[in-house]
């Protein structure tokens, strides 16, 4: 497999605990397979010493990039930035968390040539019941209300070319984030293919994705974009 440019970019909050291997893995993967890369990690107003951990890490390896909110402003917001701010020829994000092995980026890679978003599913969901519920309902009703059909769609393991990127602008600062991006780039007859991607247990920090004021701004949010794309 030739080598290409690759960007990736970390949505992180309060991910002090998590970042340095992280953003470690992603150093050694893309070194592997990529000519050129960068790995942007979005601060997304942390309270704790994330963004000191990452800027320590960019004084050591110039591939790594620190953008900073000021304050939180949400997940999906983060999501927004660091892919808005990638400058190789692909661009892919994941999670701060470390609940995906970085290694199968690799994988993904191989399909970018023929395809222009290759998106994961997590193959075994390593997440407590409720949650899972809440992501299939919440699944559901994107699907319906939008049109998006896939088998995970909060999956934070996506591959996209820059370019098909750059044709779109979002407005989703929470969880909507992964349903307007696929709603947008489907509509631009984007081709995708979906693969199984692994999938563990978070070790540290904490999961805040089933907040009720998180699942409340999502909904506030897809009824917004419902209303302006209908």
């Amino acid at each position: 497999m030739s080598k290409q440019s690759v960007s990736i970019a970390l949505p992180a909050h309060n991910e002090e605990g998590n970042i340095e291997r992280v953003v470690r893995d992603a150093l050694g993967v893309l070194s592997r397979v990529a000519d050129q890369y960068e790995v942007i990690v979005v601060d997304d107003g942390s309270s704790d010493a994330t963004a000191d951990i990452v800027g320590r890490l960019a004084g050591q390896h110039p591939e790594v990039r620190l953008v900073q909110h000021p304050t939180n402003r949400g997940y999906g917001a983060a999501v927004w930035t660091g892919l808005s701010n990638c400058r190789m020829d692909l661009a892919f994000f994941t999670d701060a968390d470390d609940q995906f092995e970085l290694g199968e980026l690799e994988r993904f890679m191989s399909y970018a040539p023929t395809y222009e978003a290759v998106i994961g599913y997590r193959a075994k969901r390593e997440d407590r019941p409720h949650r899972y519920l809440l992501a299939r309902g919440w699944g559901l009703l994107v699907s319906c209300c939008l049109g998006v059909r896939v088998r995970d769609l909060n999956c934070a393991f996506k591959l996209f070319r820059s370019e098909r990127l750059r044709e779109i602008d979002l407005s989703a600062t929470g969880a909507l984030i992964n349903g307007e991006l696929l709603a947008r780039l489907m509509r631009r007859g984007v081709s995708l293919i979906e693969l199984p991607v692994g999938h563990r247990p978070r070790k540290c920090g904490e999961q805040s994705g089933d907040k009720p004021s998180v699942i409340l701004r999502a909904l506030r949010e897809l009824a917004r974009l419902c209303f302006r794309m209908y």
